[in-house]
């Protein structure tokens, strides 16, 4: 990435940073003679006081960012619309920091309930949950992106095994409710499965590129599709009204109608919306969808530097990046060419970007539960896009898919456990410690073998001296007898076939029927010292003798290479 592309990221980063709380909820673009075309005050109009509203999207990508402003606006002025129910599948909240999301409308009396799969960005809601002013319930993403899709075809429910044993399944856990705890249960145990529901929506919201002078809605450009189709269809099924946030309107764009002007009643052009975060769609990043001819490091180095200008990349050690090479090596292991995987966000992603550095990645199909195919998952802020992608469905058609077939998946975890549980929903206790499982559950349900890749203790102090780890602290241990909350279960994957591994700094341990049996060390690792006597989840063994100690090029980088087989 030369000089000149630098100092425009710069610009642009900070131009965005300057502005990125300014709207005009006043403007209007009109067509003549086609009355859809409205303000966003105007569309929020159309949104009775209690009505059921479904959003799509995922993090920061093409947030409807002028609607949530504009809802929030005229409820502060006229108190109306109030009692809302909202649903959203992902995370798209600015963590109590980033203006323009969805957390507009965490308003006290605006919204009485929220239902998503990913609570973690939504602290305005988060911290109305724990003051008692909102219902918070919890669904898995993947399950919520099919009941949208059921819901367009006059159902609105859904028979699963997806959750079984884990904190959704109200025979072992709490199921949706999460504050308070006795609100309505969406989910219940039929016929050995789960029964899933959710209230049917009355109105939809979602931002797309493009609309005709005729109101038909385009993906054109796009990073994601997510939702915007089915909550569409559901909401019209229902009776109810579709509002389309887009960036431009054009006579003819060239391309498919993604949303049929029939399906929509409101269209709000606004020339700020948001192809992704600090991108408008005006001025989009090809490089984030399809057809896109940068070549994929330069993406990958432009991805990157925003995220570090932003300050949101973590500062990976030396260490973590052999963890990343443990997990890389035992991932071609087990994986052959034509793979369909899923990789997670944080250490997973340093394991995607050693693969994708390896050439590995042009062998395999990296899948995203947005609905991203191909190319490699966009780090940080962009989370949910990808760079140079090959296909761009529904995350309700990608999630059908991965339910059809999906290799692999690569995941985060904040516990792991004696029965080989994983816990990535709940850090403490509130609902403000509450992260949710988004569509971990879905994806570790579908994925034949599953990676689990973490650290061995939370701020742990592991150093590398002559290609060796020395274990100064372990840190607060993530590997412990019992997980807070179970959001995979061992016992079920088991069950299922499945094969599970957990990748560490110290090692890596694979569940099997025997337990928690540990496969690998790294070289430098007392076994009885740093990893027996230090963690308090049970370990077994080897039954065949010794655990292999892995090459000091996995701590070292030295002579490190992948390949994976036909």
């Amino acid at each position: 990435m030369n000089i000149f592309t630098k100092a425009n990221l710069i610009f642009q980063f900070l131009r965005w940073r300057a502005t990125w709380d300014r709207r005009n909820t006043q403007y209007r673009f009109s067509v003549p003679g086609n009355p859809k075309f409205m303000g966003p005050r105007d569309a929020v109009k159309l949104i009775k006081d209690g009505s059921v509203i479904a959003f799509s999207g995922l993090a920061a990508n093409q947030r409807p960012s002028i609607m949530y402003w504009a809802v929030r606006e005229l409820f502060e002025e006229t108190g109306h619309p109030n009692g809302l129910t909202l649903m959203a599948l992902g995370g798209i909240g600015g963590r109590g920091k980033v203006p323009g999301t969805l957390e507009e409308m965490g308003q006290e009396g605006l919204a009485s309930r929220f239902i998503t799969g990913h609570t973690e960005t939504f602290k305005a809601f988060l911290k109305l949950a724990d003051k008692g002013k909102l219902e918070l319930q919890c669904l898995p993403q993947g399950i919520m992106a099919l009941l949208f899709s059921k819901m367009g075809e006059g159902e609105n429910s859904l028979l699963s095994e997806t959750g079984l044993g884990t904190f959704f399944d109200p025979s072992v856990g709490r199921g949706s409710p999460l504050v308070p705890p006795n609100a309505e249960q969406l989910i219940r145990v039929e016929d050995g499965k789960l029964r899933y529901s959710c209230p049917k929506p009355d109105v939809a919201i979602f931002n797309m590129p493009i609309a005709d002078r005729q109101g038909n809605i385009y993906a054109t450009n796009c990073v994601m599709k997510a939702e915007s189709l089915e909550v569409a269809r559901a909401a019209k099924k229902n009776g109810g009204v579709v509002i389309a946030n887009v960036g431009r309107c054009v006579d003819k764009p060239g391309d498919e109608v993604w949303i049929p002007s029939d399906l929509v009643d409101a269209i709000v052009v606004y020339p700020k919306t948001e192809q992704a975060p600090s991108v408008p769609h005006r001025r989009y990043w090809p490089m984030f969808t399809l057809g896109s001819k940068l070549p994929i490091n330069e993406g990958i180095a432009r991805a990157r530097y925003i995220n570090k200008l932003i300050g949101v990349t973590p500062q990976r050690s030396a260490v973590d990046n052999a963890l990343a090479r443990l997990g890389a090596t035992l991932f071609v292991e087990q994986f052959k060419k034509g793979a369909v995987v899923d990789v997670g966000v944080g250490l997973p992603e340093e394991v995607s970007r050693l693969l994708h550095e390896s050439g590995i990645l042009k062998h395999i199909t990296l899948i995203t539960e947005s609905g991203v195919l191909g190319g490699l998952a966009a780090p940080g802020i962009f989370f949910g896009a990808a760079i140079n992608p090959t296909e761009i469905v529904s995350s309700a058609e990608v999630f059908k898919r991965m339910y059809s077939h999906l290799d692999g998946a690569v995941l985060g975890m904040l516990q792991a456990d004696s029965e080989g549980n994983i816990n990535v929903s709940k850090r403490g206790e509130g609902a403000i410690n509450y992260v949710g499982p988004g569509g971990f559950i879905d994806i570790t349900t579908c994925a034949k073998t599953v990676f689990f890749v973490g650290s061995w203790g939370d701020r742990a102090n592991i150093q590398i001296e002559g290609g060796k780890l020395r274990v100064v602290s372990p840190g607060k241990m993530k590997f412990v007898d019992k997980v807070d909350e179970i959001t995979f279960s061992g016992r079920e994957a088991l069950r299922h076939g499945k094969k599970i591994f957990y990748i560490t700094h110290v090692g890596a341990f694979q569940f099997t029927e025997r337990g928690m049996e540990l496969v690998r060390v790294m070289p430098g690792i007392d076994i009885q010292k740093d990893i027996l006597d230090a963690c308090p989840m049970k370990i077994v063994l080897p039954e065949q003798g010794e655990v292999p100690v892995v090459s000091s090029s996995m701590v070292t980088g030295e002579g490190f290479s992948l390949s994976v087989s036909d």
